[in-house]
């Protein structure tokens, strides 16, 4: 049988799923019954686009409400008070600074399930955050990229 992949994520990170989780289940799953319940009053419902449309957000939601239950069942939630000698690695919060645009960035390392680049949030299994993870303040680091290698100095790591 194949290993099931852990979902590695912060305290955080596992909060907001749970949260959402109960909010689908509670909430969600109430507003979508209501709004079938009108739609079937309406009567045909062969032509009833009401109907359609509600009977495929209930589709999606539940296949959420299963998804969300299989991330939190597999979730690994990394220690962030054990951050060791100052290095790198999930739940860090990191600036970086691009040598060659001297363009500096920060990015907090979090799981992939949790990973959002317009937040600041980027996952362990990315590029920049695997080639972050293990390293220091004032180490610099090499990105592959379609361009070309890029490099980047570590500027701060904290814990936030």
């Amino acid at each position: 049988m194949a290993e099931v992949k852990k979902n590695v994520m912060t305290y955080d990170g596992l909060k907001a799923l749970e949260t959402e989780l109960e909010d689908l289940k509670v909430n969600k799953r109430k507003e979508i019954s209501e709004k079938i319940k009108e739609a079937r009053e309406q009567g045909d419902l062969s032509e009833n686009a009401e109907y359609d449309a509600a009977k495929d957000e209930q589709r999606d939601i539940e296949a959420r409400i299963e998804q969300l239950e299989n991330i939190l069942k597999n979730a690994e939630v990394v220690d962030e008070d054990e951050f060791k000698g100052g290095k790198i690695n999930i739940g860090c919060t990191v600036t970086i600074l691009d040598m060659e645009l001297d363009e500096s960035m920060e990015y907090k390392i979090v799981g992939s399930t949790e990973a959002n680049v317009l937040k600041g949030l980027i996952s362990n299994e990315s590029p920049l955050g695997m080639a972050m993870i293990g390293h220091k303040k004032n180490e610099v680091i090499e990105v592959e990229s379609e361009e070309g290698n890029i490099q980047y100095k570590i500027v701060k790591v904290e814990r936030k």
